[in-house]
């Protein structure tokens, strides 16, 4: 008998979908701040950010999975967005979103298997799909997302390899 146990996502808007990663992964949320480009970096590398003193990379999902921004309108300026800064394999990385959504309670239950493509992101990245009235939690797994050879190619773009 499958016990039902619940998981806790934070929630967050890119483009015109709704998307969570588990709390477990998250270090806090900021808001927008000013990113330096870096040299030789993936074109989805926004740069990186000085956060009390530890140099942030900003990773745009936008970039790599061709996502639309989301239309912000005027006076609309605390959806501005943000990064939730994520800490994954003892790395912290910044992702940027369009509007931060909500902490939610999820039965593992509930989390049904991906369908084939969704917005441009591949299913390897998408951790399962979880109905909420008549919209999708898309729920995707950092860790796929940002794999040993993934974090090498952000953290130090100038000396990435293609040795395993």
């Amino acid at each position: 008998m499958a016990e039902n146990t619940q998981i806790q996502l934070v929630t967050f808007q890119l483009g015109g979908e709704i998307y969570g990663v588990d709390i477990m992964d998250v270090k806090e949320i900021v808001k927008v701040t000013k990113v330096r480009p870096i040299p030789n970096a993936p074109f989805y590398v926004e740069g990186i950010f000085n956060l009390r003193s530890e140099i942030i990379p900003v990773i745009n999902l936008h970039k790599r999975f061709q996502i639309q921004k989301i239309a912000v309108a005027d006076g609309d300026e605390e959806f501005e967005g943000g990064f939730i800064i994520l800490n994954i394999e003892n790395n912290r990385i910044g992702i940027i979103i369009d509007r931060i959504a909500r902490v939610v309670a999820i039965d593992t239950a509930d989390i049904k298997d991906p369908p084939q493509m969704i917005s441009g992101i591949g299913t390897e990245y998408i951790h399962g799909v979880i109905r909420q009235d008549d919209k999708y939690l898309i729920m995707l797994d950092m860790r796929r997302l940002f794999n040993a050879k993934e974090l090498q190619k952000i953290l130090d773009p100038g000396e990435a390899s293609d040795e395993e």
